[in-house]
């Protein structure tokens, strides 16, 4: 392989910036532009140390930095490796970035320093997913998950179920290929209570998804009540900054304003919608159409109501459209006279979780997330012990597993010969090393790393 080079901090100014450099030839690279205070021979260097010199071109100083060695196979991506601890600075980091591909580097590709992990086999290919998710956590307990799915929680709970299957497959195998030698064929009753045991191992890892989904993505959040009622008082509460414009005038809000908090540990991405009324033109039309549709698809309605007026005819067809789903109902401006309360049927009919508040003095704002917390529950999940699936990739790899185990027990029951069940157990088993990466294409390896930053 090619010796690449990418800068692996962000774009700006800092305090630091580095350079990653991996391949057969990065020692030699570097010997060519790195100039250390006390001079060593690469071989007598050792590796995970780090050296404090000079980068020089053409007899100038370009700048002083510190470089850590990585040697193979002891490396992230197993090959020769060193980081050039820079200044931070764009030109800085720039220029040495270019020096280095004078003298014999290429750059490297998005992810590419991960990719050559999971080729060079240090790590399986849902640890290597693991670290764009650790790179772009939101919230403490999506850090937590992507650590533990690099650390092999995953990995290892699917390897322990491909061994399952692989030791009563093994026995059907022999039974298959040697049918002379006296091999007894594998009981029925032992191969169902396989199948049974993959599928609830299975089903388990794909139901985890929900609250998978939540960690890493957040809780699609909409907002919704008719125009004036406090929508977007209520976000910039939440938020605590004035995103979103708060005026007297009606249907200021004529689009959709997205943004993402964390609340009590909770990811939260927050949807303000256009007001719900008959549309004054045809934009606003739109708007009003969106949030129909943005309440439709949320995992969580907030529905606000000016509590200091009778419900309106707005406000029945807001609380016909958020029926059915999972809603807290605010009454909003509780610090005015209440028109609307707690206890009316109109309300209790849609849900009982319905809250006083005050967007414009912040009380009950702490109810509300209390009362998100105590909906969603995500405090009793335990990252710790728990195998929790958050990429989308896995739970449709899992879902397709759980079809072909499931095919495997409707040809048991159809009494089909043991050859023609083993097609749909041998498919679960790719299924399986499609999430690891022993069976996937090399368009779908290209796929996930073009995801990743560079320098990664």
């Amino acid at each position: 392989m090619s010796t690449i080079v990418s800068i692996s901090t962000a774009p700006g100014i800092g305090g630091i910036g580095i350079i990653r450099m991996s391949g057969e030839d990065s020692f030699k690279i570097l010997d060519k532009i790195f100039f250390p205070k006390n001079k060593q021979r690469i071989e007598d260097i050792k590796g995970y140390s780090i050296k404090y010199g000079n980068i020089i071109e053409d007899g100038e100083i370009i700048d002083e930095v510190l470089v850590s060695y990585f040697k193979a196979p002891k490396s992230y991506t197993t090959e020769n490796m060193c980081e050039i601890n820079t200044h931070g600075g764009n030109i800085i980091l720039k220029r040495i970035l270019e020096i280095c591909l004078k003298n014999g580097a290429e750059l490297a590709e998005p992810g590419e320093f991960t990719k050559r992990a999971f080729l060079n086999g240090r790590i399986d290919l849902a640890q290597a997913e693991s670290v764009i998710d650790v790179i772009n956590a939101k919230s403490d307990r999506e850090a937590k998950s992507g650590i533990k799915q690099l650390e092999g929680f995953l990995s290892k709970e699917i390897k322990d179920i491909k061994k399952e299957i692989m030791s009563v497959l093994t026995n059907i195998d022999v039974t298959i290929d040697y049918p002379e030698y006296d091999v007894p064929e594998v009981e029925e009753k032992q191969l169902t209570t396989m199948l049974d045991n993959v599928e609830k191992r299975l089903l388990k890892l794909e139901k985890s998804f929900d609250n998978g989904k939540i960690i890493k993505d957040g809780i699609q959040t909409v907002i919704i009540g008719k125009p004036n009622a406090g929508k977007s008082s209520l976000l910039n509460a939440i938020l605590k900054e004035n995103r979103a414009i708060v005026t007297d005038i009606e249907g200021t809000t004529r689009d959709t304003i997205e943004e993402f908090v964390t609340i009590n540990g909770i990811p939260l991405k927050l949807v303000d919608t256009a007001g719900i009324r008959e549309a004054k033109d045809e934009v606003e039309k739109i708007g009003i159409t969106k949030s129909k549709e943005e309440a439709e698809n949320a995992d969580l309605v907030i529905a606000i109501f000016d509590s200091s007026k009778q419900l309106s005819k707005e406000d029945i067809e807001i609380l016909d459209i958020i029926k059915n789903k999972n809603v807290i109902i605010l009454l909003n401006k509780s610090d005015l006279n209440a028109e609307i309360r707690e206890n009316d049927e109109r309300l209790l009919k849609v849900t009982k979780n319905i809250l006083k508040i005050s967007a414009l003095t912040k009380e009950g704002i702490e109810e509300l997330y209390d009362k998100i917390s105590e909906m969603f529950n995500l405090n009793k999940i335990n990252l710790d012990n728990e195998v929790l699936i958050t990429n989308i990739r896995h739970k449709n790899i899992i879902s397709n597993a759980i079809t072909n185990i499931k095919k495997a027990k409707e040809q048991m029951r159809l009494n089909m010969p043991i050859d023609i069940i083993t097609i749909y157990i041998n498919d679960v088993l790719e299924n399986l090393s499609e999430i690891t990466g022993e069976f996937v294409t090399e368009e779908i390896i290209n796929d996930i790393f073009s995801k990743f930053c560079l320098g990664k």
